[in-house]
């Protein structure tokens, strides 16, 4: 098992990934929360009776964008983990 240090704890680089793994799972459901409530207020908005939501869909929609981020953030750090090390030979 391959360790690497982290915050003078010795962290296994199998729990990391796991861990980053439950981090973008998170991320992902609340990325899907945002976009169903996007979808809401879209649907919501009346022109011919003057309803709109455009502050709360752009504020939605840029905590979206956020969440995407994030979760591309995680995805790399896990993938980077993963990658064997080119000074020392695949991981064992």
């Amino acid at each position: 098992m391959t360790q690497r240090k982290k915050d003078d704890e010795s962290v296994s680089i199998e729990e990391e990934v796991a861990r980053l793994d439950a981090e973008r799972a998170a991320f992902e459901a609340q990325r899907q929360q945002v976009a169903a409530e996007v979808r809401r207020l879209r649907d919501a908005e009346n022109p011919a009776t003057g309803v709109y939501h455009a502050q709360e869909i752009f504020r939605l929609s840029q905590e979206k964008l956020r969440l995407d981020t994030e979760i591309e953030v995680c995805r790399r750090r896990a993938a980077r983990l993963l990658m064997p090390d080119p000074l020392h030979g695949p991981l064992q």
